[in-house]
């Protein structure tokens, strides 16, 4: 017996700009929006079912952004790692992300091969050094 991780679920008070961020930031598209949800899924991935379970279960997931009232106040016990290729700028592609509104953070990493930042509001992430796989 297998489950399949299907989504990752972010709490936000504005699960709409949320999810754009999130869906420009991974090239991702938005298949689903109301005012409680909005989902995000990668380009390649389609929304139509999946009959076969091999191939359900190989599929990738998607993310779901929800309202939630309060705001955050404590660092993240699960945050995602995002990996640029070998051929990409990585410097460049973390500028990126703070130009669109991301924040550097220190949070005690040190010297390490990667960079702690958060999203527009507040959620920890981080962008390790490039590779191939």
């Amino acid at each position: 017996m297998a489950l399949r991780l299907y989504t990752v679920v972010i709490d936000c008070h504005d699960i709409a700009a949320q999810a754009r961020w999130w869906a420009q930031t991974l090239g991702w598209k938005i298949i689903y929006e109301d005012p409680h949800e909005v989902v995000v899924i990668p380009q390649a991935m389609t929304a139509d079912p999946i009959g076969r379970l091999e191939d359900w279960l190989a599929a990738g997931q998607g993310m779901v952004f929800v309202p939630v009232p309060e705001g955050k106040t404590v660092k993240n016990r699960l945050h995602l790692d995002l990996a640029p290729h070998s051929s990409q700028d990585r410097e460049a592609e973390i500028d990126a992300l703070v130009a669109r509104g991301a924040t550097r953070l220190d949070i005690g990493q040190g010297e390490v091969s990667w960079t702690v930042l958060a999203d527009p509001e507040g959620n920890e992430f981080c962008v390790l050094s490039s590779r191939e796989r």
